[in-house]
């Protein structure tokens, strides 16, 4: 019993097990909303192209978080007018603005020196979180998880059926650049601990693990948020004894999950069409 408690005898495991349990809640009930309106590639575009603002937050003496915020803003708000004022599919817009935004990324990170390991953004430091980012985390995971558990309703109608939201009088305009400002709050919230790459896995994997296997909104939010709750914490566990990075041992869990919600989803379907 003691070895099995032995991460939890040092700080930065306990800190790595908070984060995950902080970060896990928003990101779960988001991917929801993502998996069923279609954005997985938003998640993805904005995480990337995060990057630059990070990098000019640094270069200018800005808040990291603050750069992050703004540049990822840029992206959904950008790829929103364009989409808005062109004939390209929205899909289309996000791969050349997000492909951009992470070019113009690299291309200030390498061109400067700097003694703040700025990779960490890239692929996340979860065993080095402090309290600072911890506060941060929790700052805005409580809002952002708190605002999408209270217009749940709201927002997936507008997910599902954005011309039956409008003829309900729904203000749809508020509720998806609100979407959009909350998916970029929360890959701020995760960028210190899974960093930009794989916070896409945390903002796609629960939800589509939860829809493959409720048949309920409300009850796929409650699975997502288990799963990817369980998942980062057995993920952070497990690397201390593999000896590996918490944040991809945690993707690692996330994919196994799926696989085995979408084999017992096939297999389900296949007896029922069997025994017709």
């Amino acid at each position: 019993m003691t070895d099995l408690l032995l991460p939890f005898q040092f700080g930065f495991m306990r800190n790595a097990f908070l984060i995950a349990a902080i970060i896990s809640v928003p990101t779960a009930l988001l991917s929801c909303f993502l998996v069923l309106k279609g954005w997985a590639l938003m998640g993805d575009a904005i995480s990337h192209a995060i990057l630059p603002g990070v990098v000019l937050a640094y270069i200018f003496g800005f808040p990291l978080i603050v750069g992050a915020f703004g540049a990822g803003m840029v992206m959904a708000l950008g790829t929103g007018y364009l989409s808005g004022n062109s004939r390209l599919k929205q899909d289309t817009v996000m791969g050349v603005v997000f492909s951009g935004m992470f070019g113009l990324g690299i291309v200030l990170y390498t061109s400067i020196t700097s003694d703040v390991h700025l990779d960490h953004i890239l692929f996340g430091n979860m065993l080095g979180v402090g309290a600072g980012e911890l506060r941060t985390a929790l700052w805005i995971a409580v809002p952002v998880s708190v605002v999408l558990l209270l217009k749940w309703k709201d927002l997936m109608l507008h997910a599902f059926d954005p011309a039956q939201a409008k003829a309900s009088g729904l203000p749809v305009g508020l509720l998806h650049y609100g979407l959009l400002t909350i998916l970029s709050l929360t890959i701020v919230a995760t960028m210190s601990s899974t960093g930009l790459i794989l916070a896409v896995g945390l903002l796609i994997a629960p939800g589509a693990i939860a829809f493959l296997t409720v048949r309920s909104f409300g009850r796929m939010m409650a699975v997502a948020v288990a799963v990817c709750m369980g998942a980062m914490l057995a993920g952070v566990y497990a690397s201390f004894w593999l000896d590996s990075a918490p944040a991809p041992t945690i993707i690692l869990i996330l994919t196994a999950v799926f696989l085995i919600a979408f084999v017992r989803k096939a297999w389900r379907v296949r007896h029922a069409a069997a025994s017709l």
